[in-house]
């Protein structure tokens, strides 16, 4: 076991006591597995891909706009925050936290509504799951296995949500889905260091694009306690500075509540293992106010930003792309890379969603243009 190891909380897991890979490995004198993972993650061609897929924004409309990629990098950071905050694995937070949309799709939730669509015949799609097959199947890196060969912690963290029909056909690292159980303590916190970057993002993007207004935002209770905190603390300032001042108390806000209630419930509930925490019902969590808080700015979000005409206009757009690009490829799969094409026609369709998947935001517009432009591409 590695010296940080050993200090961490009972109930952290620690590579010593992973479950292991699928393919076995020696282990590495350096590093500990789960640092094997994040470094894994990091190189993998997935990873960079994320550069070039959409949060909100569509990747040409703006470069300070986040994508994928940047938006990993914060759920990383704050993830490994909260880890240090609470003692357990930072190693095991980051990997899941980086790896966790490696198998979004173009165009954001527009494009993976589309594509699931488009496979609602077919199994449907869900994007925890395509996160997964990207690192077990769908990344080439080595000899002898396919994917990445992750830890059963990591890949299990991936794995968000899912489907009772998908949970079945996964073996190990579905049966928490079945049995009702939780996924690790460090999967637990990647889960809600995701919601609390891509909240305060989306609100940062949002005023920068001009599709929110500070008025708006005004009578969202936590933005206007911060804001005027913000503004009480930094007379006279206004523009970005406000702005980031703000978000920022926000996201510390959210950081400090979330760890103060959830040493609570270690206290309460006394988690000897993380078996014990397998078991229990979810430990990291928001105090109910600060859950009605962080879920009136969602509810905002989706009214006011996600709702805008001018995102669902780019939202109709993409998704015509992405079912125009599947039935293209469904009707004559000849269409498709040769790496894509399947001799039994059964799984076509899931090797069609695996292409369309992988592709930025930047690829499914050339490749719509190279099936359907008379003009020739400059």
């Amino acid at each position: 076991m590695l010296a940080y190891e050993a200090s961490l909380a009972p109930f952290a897991v620690r590579s010593a006591d992973t479950r292991g890979r699928r393919y076995t490995e020696i282990s590495s004198g350096t590093r500990s597995e789960f640092q094997r993972d994040r470094d894994r993650i990091i190189h993998s061609t997935a990873f960079r891909r994320l550069e070039y897929k959409t949060q909100v924004f569509v990747n040409h409309e703006g470069d300070l706009f986040r994508t994928r990629l940047t938006h990993s990098l914060e759920v990383a950071q704050i993830g490994r925050a909260i880890a240090r905050n609470l003692h357990v694995n930072e190693d095991l937070v980051e990997a899941v936290s980086l790896a966790h949309d490696l198998g979004h799709t173009p165009f954001g939730h527009a494009g993976q509504d589309a594509l699931n669509e488009c496979m609602r015949d077919f199994g449907g799609f869900e994007h925890n799951l395509q996160s997964l097959i990207v690192v077990e199947e769908l990344e080439e890196h080595y000899g002898g296995f396919n994917g990445l060969n992750l830890c059963f912690e990591t890949r299990e963290g991936i794995l968000k949500h899912c489907s009772s029909r998908n949970a079945m056909r996964l073996g190990d690292i579905g049966l928490r889905f079945l049995l009702g159980h939780q996924p690790s303590f460090e999967a637990q916190i990647a889960n809600f260091a995701d919601e609390i970057a891509y909240n305060n993002h989306d609100i940062d993007d949002g005023l920068r694009s001009g599709l929110l207004k500070l008025e708006q935002l005004d009578k969202v209770p936590i933005w206007h306690r911060f804001f005027q905190e913000a503004r009480s603390t930094w007379p006279g300032i206004g523009g970005r500075r406000i702005i980031n001042e703000t978000i920022r108390r926000i996201i510390n806000a959210l950081i400090v509540d979330l760890t103060v209630t959830t040493r609570r419930q270690i206290s309460d509930f006394s988690p000897a293992s993380s078996d014990d925490v397998r078991q229990m019902k979810p430990l990291v969590t928001f105090s109910p106010e600060m859950r009605e808080e962080a879920t009136r700015l969602k509810s905002f979000l989706f009214e006011n930003l996600y709702r805008h005409y001018v995102v669902m206009r780019m939202t109709y757009k993409a998704k015509f792309i992405i079912q125009s690009l599947f039935n293209a490829f469904l009707d004559d799969p000849r269409l498709l890379p040769p790496a894509y094409r399947q001799a039994d026609t059964a799984n076509q369709p899931r090797w069609i969603s695996h292409y369309i998947a992988g592709m930025t935001d930047r690829y499914a517009y050339k490749e719509y243009r190279r099936l359907f432009s008379v003009e020739p591409l400059l």
